[in-house]
């Protein structure tokens, strides 16, 4: 088991560490509540991580932090992608920069069709996700982009807030509870998704409270628990452990 990135500190991280996305040390407070409190963990390029947890363990705030979003605020570590520093970037220019946050209430666009939703985010011009590639990927999207983005189904308004992350080009997806209030075929269909998402090199991090299904997806896992890592490790160890998966994860 591996809670901290192989370098020591700084440019010294970027520079000796394996991994695409590396977290150091990393703190979080929402105003005087100690959130995220010293964690240390890599990503490499194109896997699936799921970080997983009881409620109030601090995943959706690892995720908030690692894209810099005013809340919560990082008071210590640093954080890198691919040898770049995010630790002092404003959430604008860590997108900027690969990072595509998809929270868990989707932030769909009042007022806007699915089409204005994604060209709103699209960069120009487009490198790897023009829009109609993104219809090829979300069949269902490419049919009701005249349709306004908050009238669609929870499914579908998921499959538009990841599609919109996608039309930045991003490096790493960071999904927030991708999986909540949605029917089974659904979530088989996100899941292919995924999948298709990880074989073009995107890197994925995965918080997701349907543990079971987040373990089978992902290459990887790491448990919090009360804003600390107690696992980092593969998801096929989670799925064997019966001890861990019980005290950690009520499974």
């Amino acid at each position: 088991m591996n809670t901290k990135p192989d370098a020591s500190h700084g440019k010294n991280l970027a520079a000796n560490a394996p991994a695409f996305l590396s977290i150091w040390e990393m703190e979080s407070y929402y105003g005087e509540s100690y959130i995220v409190q010293n964690i240390s963990f890599n990503v490499h390029e194109g896997e699936i991580l799921a970080l997983l947890g009881r409620n109030g363990a601090g995943k959706t705030s690892t995720l908030r932090s690692i894209a810099r979003m005013d809340d919560p605020q990082v008071t210590h570590g640093e954080i890198w992608l691919d040898h770049v520093s995010l630790h002092d970037k404003s959430s604008y220019e860590a997108a900027q920069l690969g990072i595509g946050l998809v929270p868990e209430d989707r932030s769909i666009i009042a007022g806007l069709t699915v089409e204005e939703n994604l060209q709103l985010a699209q960069i120009a011009p487009p490198i790897g996700w023009s829009i109609e590639r993104l219809y090829e990927l979300f069949p269902r999207l490419g049919e009701r982009r005249k349709q306004e983005g908050i009238t669609l189904s929870g499914g579908e308004q998921q499959m538009l807030a990841i599609a919109r992350a996608l039309a930045r080009d991003i490096k790493v997806l960071l999904l927030d509870e991708p999986y909540e209030g949605l029917a089974p075929v659904i979530v088989d269909e996100i899941e292919k998704t995924l999948r298709i998402i990880k074989a073009q090199g995107i890197t994925t991090i995965l918080v997701e409270q349907n543990a079971v299904r987040a373990l089978a997806l992902a290459d990887r896992a790491v448990i919090l628990d009360t804003g600390g890592i107690v696992f980092d490790g593969s998801a096929a160890e989670v799925l064997e452990n019966e001890e861990l998966r019980a005290e950690y994860l009520a499974i």
